[in-house]
């Protein structure tokens, strides 16, 4: 779902980069709060930020200067909270569009708040409001939401950068919708069994660590669910 280089109007461009860039520097500080006070999180951070570099790279063609892939941030948003992924996400954004023309430097700022501002959000807060329900539901929810909620917000960017001439802003987001649906539904299911299958490899190579965050390392209903 990143937005190619070029396709936005400069103001359109400017605006997003100015709505992303308080995130951002939030997601620095947190992550610098997070690395001074639990070192051993590094190994973990890295291990984020390379999954979502992984995954969003995996493009399939889409809309006009667009595409279509998964986009590995709501495991980190869920393992360390929505912020530090608005920094890894904008620094796998800034790489992906350096080094594979993926997305685009001038795109930066919108395809920072919608892959790495507001999908984390949208699927942290949904895998926070099941935290009663079994471990991999919670992580396959938010993880699956993590992802259209992406592909939503990108849709909406497109949409208010071109508008259909005749219905205007809602058809306009109802076409682009309509397109990236065909890849984006089927590509989030299997992110959000990605996800499920990643927590439970992390919860046993790295539980200590998971632990020590206060995230889905934490002895509670839901481990005791999944691990019946």
């Amino acid at each position: 779902m990143h937005i190619a280089e070029g396709f936005l109007p400069p103001l359109h461009a400017a605006g997003w980069t100015v709505v992303a860039a308080p995130f951002v520097v939030h997601g620095a500080r947190e992550v610098r709060r997070l690395v001074r006070e639990r070192p051993d999180a590094r190994l973990l951070l890295g291990a984020a930020g390379a999954f979502t570099f992984v995954l969003s790279a995996l493009k399939l063609p889409s809309v006009t200067g667009s595409s279509s892939h998964p986009t590995g941030t709501g495991v980190g948003a869920i393992v360390f909270r929505p912020p530090v992924m608005a920094l890894l996400g904008t620094v796998v954004l800034l790489f992906q569009a350096l080094l594979l023309a993926h997305g685009g430097l001038t795109t930066l700022g919108a395809n920072v708040f919608s892959m790495a501002v507001l999908g984390p959000w949208a699927g942290y807060g949904c895998y926070r409001l099941l935290r009663r329900a079994p471990l991999a539901v919670a992580v396959f929810v938010g993880v699956a939401v993590a992802d259209l909620a992406t592909y939503v917000t990108t849709a909406f960017q497109l949409a208010l950068a071109f508008p259909d001439p005749t219905s205007g802003l809602v058809g306009s987001l109802a076409r682009f919708l309509g397109i990236f649906a065909v890849t984006q539904v089927p590509l989030a299911v299997v992110e959000g069994i990605l996800g499920v299958l990643l927590v439970r490899a992390l919860r046993s190579w790295a539980g200590p660590e998971l632990a020590g965050l206060g995230r889905v390392g934490e002895p509670d209903v839901r481990e005791e669910t999944v691990d019946a």
